[in-house]
């Protein structure tokens, strides 16, 4: 069985659509698609998302499925809990009359690496979730939702999870393609690879409509496990002569104030 998750193209997070340059993403990507051998197509409810697949679908003369646990990973963090979870997203302290819901934060991977490369928790399987940012919010059950919701598809094709392998109840040679985001891909892998999600959402930057390509390995009958082929190939866009977007990356140097910090 092959996985392809795909994310959306350079975003236009104001309007959840895509900008001119996403749109021509997209477009480079389209003209690929119908070369992967896809089955079956899954979608975020997120119109960047859908946007992005919109031309390849019609190019591979395919419908998809929405999944609405496919969106940008959706866990928050409450950075009023604590005096120290302001500092691990790059703020001395909560700011005096600053009120409750400003501090609630949506990436919560996002953190400095100053913070979490100090803390070990971050690193072990299964030790993120102890940690004081997993505890300020719902990541750890957010995160459980969604690797669920996974593994259902994974068992509509045959493969069933159990103690950190996945049994083969029927053979599968299909294609499938998720059109996602950054965050939820990280969250997929990590659970795939038995990995904290930490280590791939700050160890990875996967570029606009970048296609990760995962696959089984059957090495023991009946028992499979998933290793990546290519994470992050951009050669649609290569082959097209448009540059990588720059979205998902910080300033390869500070002083490159042209460059997000």
């Amino acid at each position: 069985m092959r996985i392809l998750l795909i994310r959306h193209g350079d975003p236009d997070y104001e309007h959840d659509t895509l900008t001119e340059k996403g749109w021509r993403e997209a477009g480079l990507l389209a003209q690929a698609a119908p070369s992967m051998g896809i089955d079956d197509c899954y979608l975020s409810p997120l119109g960047r998302a859908k946007d992005t697949a919109l031309g390849s679908l019609k190019a591979m003369g395919k419908e998809a499925r929405i999944l609405d646990w496919l969106r940008e990973f959706p866990a928050k963090a409450d950075l009023g809990l604590s005096e120290e979870l302001p500092k691990a997203y790059g703020h001395t302290s909560r700011e005096d009359g600053e009120d409750r819901q400003s501090m609630m934060r949506d990436v919560v991977w996002d953190m400095v690496p100053a913070y979490w490369t100090n803390h070990p928790e971050f690193m072990e399987t299964d030790g993120w979730r102890e940690s004081l940012v997993a505890q300020s919010g719902d990541v750890v059950p957010v995160y459980d939702r969604v690797c669920g919701e996974f593994d259902r598809l994974l068992e509509d094709y045959g493969y069933v999870r159990k103690d950190r392998l996945y049994r083969v109840v029927q053979e599968n040679t299909k294609t499938i393609a998720c059109y996602c985001h950054f965050g939820i891909i990280c969250a997929l892998l990590s659970h795939l690879w038995n990995v904290s999600p930490f280590i791939l959402w700050h160890g990875l930057a996967l570029a606009p409509t970048s296609v990760t390509e995962i696959v089984s390995e059957e090495r023991q009958q009946g028992i499979a496990s998933f290793r990546a082929l290519r994470v992050g190939d951009l050669s649609h866009l290569w082959a097209g002569q448009e540059p990588p977007s720059f979205a998902a990356r910080f300033c390869e140097v500070f002083s490159n104030r042209e460059q997000r910090h």
